[in-house]
């Protein structure tokens, strides 16, 4: 709550108002706003000033109207108030502080209507799960307290909040209709679903604060443990039949010549023989038997320009690409062909953010370095250099190559970006 007291007040003369900002009572007038704002804006009780120097003994004399002598100072605030009211400044306490800015703000005050918005708030959720199909399950129960308890709402506007849970106990109420202990959840379409419970379709996807309440209150009903992965907050959708979006997001695919004799695994086959490309949804991959001859190397890149390279220049080698940082499809993908004794080796930008994702890669799967040595950063900086190529600069924060200790120092010291086009003859190369 802002003080709006003293605005009626006329304004400080120049004068006083000099007096009163020099640097001597800096540190009074934060006190006493201090003590003011936990009071209620009250000018009651007592401040304390220590170590006072020469310039601040003056000004608070002045002030005050008596000498202050020693190196501490102790100041009523209903003394300091009554002698602001009787001088040039012509207001109390609260309305000079207001005069001096920042608005004061009334904490009391604010902390009171902060409690009575979460007394409503938690009386309101209480009331509309009381009129679902969840008044009667004890796991929703305590899906409310246990939310009640993080405190995650409540950090949110009321009006934020107010929409979040009450939305996510009609999200939980539609997907557990009826009134036996749990009946068989109706299936959905996660966007159909949050269409429904929302409004837009868009309302649960992943990430999002109501979304992460409606999956706790699925795992508490299904007893699963709350999944800290995207394949495990997908699985525990498709656990209460809520279907996730698995077909917009793609992962771009080059060369990959998988066994089996489905129409899936011949179709790739095809595709790599005649030199094409291929995206692949999660719901391909989730019913694809995507499995490569043992110890099969698959090249992993950062852009898409170097599979059309790749492409139009006929190479053979299986290539993925992650389109910059590796989402779910991308690393669903992955993971199932190091499951099955693939050697990935990986290639990114010389940059900073390059050397960060190239250093997930290594660390979850294992990868090789693939032309991503000290020695092929100045190679590719030094020939850039002598074609006369403009460099972009190196910016950001140094980030440590965990597979070669020598790279960092060097783009440090080179100070240049390469995207992963300065190398793309190299890489055709290797996948010819």
């Amino acid at each position: 709550m802002t003080n709006t007291r003293g605005f009626d007040e006329p304004p400080l003369d120049t004068e006083t108002l000099a007096f009163l900002t020099r640097p001597g009572l800096r540190r009074l007038w934060a006190a006493a706003r201090t003590r003011l704002e936990r009071n209620g804006l009250e000018p009651a009780g007592t401040i304390r000033l220590q170590h006072l120097d020469v310039e601040e003994r003056e000004a608070l004399s002045l002030l005050q109207a008596r000498p202050v002598t020693g190196p501490t100072a102790t100041i009523r605030l209903p003394d300091l108030d009554a002698r602001l009211r009787a001088s040039a400044v012509g207001r109390g306490l609260v309305g000079t502080l207001t005069e001096l800015g920042p608005p004061l703000i009334d904490r009391r005050a604010a902390r009171d209507a902060a409690a009575a918005e979460r007394t409503r708030l938690w009386s309101t959720a209480e009331a509309a799960m009381a009129s679902t199909s969840l008044a009667d399950r004890p796991w929703a129960h305590q899906w409310l307290e246990e939310t009640r308890r993080t405190g995650t709402l409540t950090r949110q506007p009321y009006g934020t909040a107010l929409t979040t849970i009450t939305q996510a106990i009609q999200t939980l109420a539609t997907l557990f209709p009826g009134t036996g202990p749990d009946p068989t959840p109706a299936a959905w379409g996660r966007g159909e679903l949050a269409t429904r419970t929302t409004g837009s379709a868009h309302g649960l996807d992943d990430g999002t604060l109501l979304a992460r309440l409606v999956l706790r209150g699925i795992a508490l009903a299904q007893g699963a443990v709350f999944p800290t992965d995207a394949p495990g907050r997908r699985a525990l959708w498709r656990r209460a039949s809520v279907t996730p979006d698995e077909v917009s997001s793609t992962v771009l695919t080059y060369g990959l010549r998988p066994r089996g004799d489905t129409w899936q695994e011949t179709a790739l086959r095809e595709r790599a023989e005649y030199h094409l490309e291929t995206h692949l949804t999660l719901r391909e991959l989730r019913i694809l038997q995507l499995e490569l001859p043992p110890h099969t190397r698959v090249h992993v890149c950062e852009n898409p320009r170097v599979v059309e390279a790749a492409a139009d220049a006929g190479c053979t080698a299986p290539l993925i690409c992650t389109s910059g940082s590796a989402t779910t499809v991308v690393l669903t993908l992955l993971d199932a062909l190091a499951a099955t004794g693939c050697v990935l080796a990986y290639h990114g930008d010389f940059d900073w953010p390059g050397i960060a994702l190239a250093n997930r890669m290594m660390q979850r799967y294992g990868a090789e370095p693939w032309r991503m040595g000290a020695g092929d950063y100045e190679y590719l900086a030094t020939r850039a250099e002598l074609q006369g190529v403009p460099t972009l600069p190196l910016t950001g924060v140094l980030v440590e190559a965990t597979w070669d200790a020598e790279l960092a120092p060097a783009m440090d010291v080179l100070g240049i970006a390469l995207h992963e086009e300065a190398a793309l003859d190299l890489l055709l190369g290797d996948l010819a």
